[in-house]
C-alpha cells in the first residue's frame, strides 16, 4: 500500500499536501502517516493470528506519544530499554503489564520504577543483572518476571553498528552460558522465569538468520524443560528491515505465517518487538534549501536540515531517498548534489550524489525517516529540534512542538558573580 503520492506534481502523505504542512509548521519538520502505522502493526498482528502473540513495538525506534497512543489503541504491547521510555509508554496510556524491558545496562532507579509499574517481564542480559534484580525485588517484596536474553551467535548480515547476535556483540547471554544461567536465576528466590529471548540485529532483509536463531533457541527451550523449567513466552525480538533504496524487505505477514505454523502446538505465547518495520516507511522529514554553492569540486544543495535532525545518513552512512516535494516548475536542469546540512561537521551529509532539479528555497522531503530520526535527534550547535506532524484521515496535527532555543539552557546556570 502506497502512503506517498503525486497530485499535478506535489507530492503528498495521505492525500495531505506536504507542502502546505512546511508552510503551516515550518522546517525542517517530521511528518508521520497514522494509516502507514496502523497498516504496518496489522501485518504483524494478523499475520500472527494463528498463534497467542503480543506485538511489542519497539520504542526506541519513534517514542513519539501519539505514536504509542496509535498502536496502543491497535492492542500493542511495548519493547522498552530506559526508564524514560516506560515513562513515555504510560504517559501515552499503556499498560506496564504488556511492557518487556530490554538492555544491557539497565540501572538500580529504572529496574525499581518497572517493578514498581508492574511489567510483564525483564529481558536480562547478564548474570550479575540477574543477581541486581533479584536482591531488588525482595527488598520490593514481589517476585520479578525474568526471560534471558540469549545471544545465539548468529550472523544477522547487517550493518556491524546494527549486528547485536554474535559473539562478539555486547548484548545478551552466550548460547553456550545459557543453560547455567537459567540454573541459576530459577534457584533465585525473588525471580520467576517466564520466558526466552533473542535479538540478532536490525534492518535484517533476509529472514534464514532469523530462522537460524529460532532453531537454537527453541533448543534450548527443550533442554530447560527436561529440566523442569517451564517456560510461558518466546521473544524473537525485532529486525526486520524496510525499503530506503533498492532492497527487497521480507514479506512480514508471510514470515509471521511461517512462525506460526513453526510454533504450533509448543504451548509458548510468541513476542516480537518490531519497531523500524512499523514506522520506517510511515514518515519523512521535511527541508529546505537555503543556499547551492557551486564554486567547489562539487555541487553542495545546503538544507536546513542536518545531521542534528537526522543522524542515521552520518552514523551508519545510511541511504534515505530524497525528493522534491514540487516537480511541477519546468525547464530545470538536473545536476548532481551533495545534500548538506548547516552543521560544523564535514559528516553533515544527508546524501551523497544526489541528482536533483534544485532552487534556493525549494522544499524536498527526505524519505522512510520514520525510525531512528526524530529519536535520535540532538540539539547540537544548539539547534533546537523540529516539530513532528501526524497525518490523521486527512488533517495534518502537529503532535511535538519545535523546541524554542530558550528550553536548550532553560536547566543550567551561570557562575555567582565574583
Amino acid at each position: 500500500m502506497t502512503f506517498l503520492a503525486r497530485a499535478d506534481g506535489e507530492l503528498q502523505l495521505d492525500g495531505v499536501s506536504l507542502a502546505e504542512v512546511a508552510r503551516r509548521f515550518g522546517t525542517p519538520c517530521y511528518v508521520y502517516s497514522r494509516a502507514a502505522i496502523e497498516s504496518a502493526y496489522r501485518a504483524f498482528d494478523e499475520g500472527l493470528a494463528g498463534i497467542d502473540h503480543t506485538v511489542c513495538y519497539a520504542v526506541k525506534a519513534n517514542s513519539n506519544l501519539a505514536v504509542l497512543d496509535i498502536l496502543r489503541r491497535l492492542g500493542a504491547g511495548f519493547d522498552i530499554v530506559s526508564g524514560g521510555e516506560l515513562a513515555r509508554v504510560l504517559a501515552a496510556g499503556g499498560s506496564a503489564g504488556r511492557v518487556v524491558f530490554s538492555g544491557v545496562g539497565k540501572s538500580e532507579a529504572e529496574i525499581r520504577a518497572a517493578l514498581a509499574a508492574g511489567i510483564a517481564c525483564f529481558n536480562v542480559e547478564s548474570e550479575p543483572e540477574l543477581e541486581r534484580l533479584d536482591g531488588l525485588a525482595g527488598a520490593a517484596g514481589v517476585r520479578a518476571p525474568v526471560a534471558l536474553r540469549v545471544n545465539p551467535d548468529v550472523d544477522a548480515r547487517t550493518h556491524p553498528y546494527i549486528s547485536t547476535g554474535l559473539a562478539g556483540n555486547k548484548f545478551g547471554i552466550p548460547h553456550a552460558a545459557a543453560l547455567a544461567a537459567y540454573r541459576r536465576a530459577a534457584r533465585l528466590p525473588n525471580l520467576r522465569v517466564a520466558g526466552i529471548g533473542t535479538h540478532i540485529g536490525s534492518q535484517i532483509l533476509d529472514t534464514a538468520p532469523l530462522d537460524e536463531a529460532l532453531e537454537r533457541v527453541l533448543e534450548l527451550v527443550d533442554a530447560l524443560a527436561s529440566e523442569d523449567i517451564g517456560l510461558e513466552h518466546l521473544d524473537l525480538g525485532g529486525g526486520l528491515g524496510i525499503r530506503y533504496r533498492d532492497e527487497e524487505p521480507p514479506d512480514i505477514r508471510a514470515y509471521c505465517g511461517r512462525l506460526a505454523r513453526r510454533l504450533a502446538g509448543r504451548g509458548l505465547r510468541l513476542l516480537l518487538e518490531p519497531g523500524r518495520a512499523i514506522v520506517g516507511a510511515a514518515g519523512v522529514l521535511l527541508t529546505r534549501v537555503e543556499y547551492l554553492k557551486l564554486d567547489k569540486a562539487r555541487r553542495f544543495a545546503v538544507v536546513d536540515a542536518s545531521m542534528s535532525e537526522l543522524l542515521r545518513p552520518a552514523l551508519y552512512e545510511s541511504w534515505h531517498e530524497i525528493v522534491p516535494v514540487s516537480t511541477a516548475a519546468s525547464g530545470r536542469e538536473t545536476a548532481r548534489y551533495d545534500v548538506v546540512g548547516p552543521v560544523c561537521e564535514s559528516s553533515d551529509v544527508l546524501g551523497l550524489d544526489r541528482d536533483l532539479a534544485v532552487r534556493q528555497g525549494d522544499l524536498l522531503a527526505i524519505l522512510a525517516a520514520g525510525a531512528y530520526g526524530m529519536a535520535m535527534s540532538s540539539n547540537y550547535n544548539s539547534r533546537p529540534r523540529p516539530c513532528e506532524v501526524l497525518v490523521d484521515r486527512g488533517a495534518a496535527v502537529e503532535v511535538r512542538s519545535r523546541e524554542r532555543v530558550e528550553a536548550l539552557y532553560a536547566l543550567e546556570r551561570t557562575l555567582p558573580a565574583g
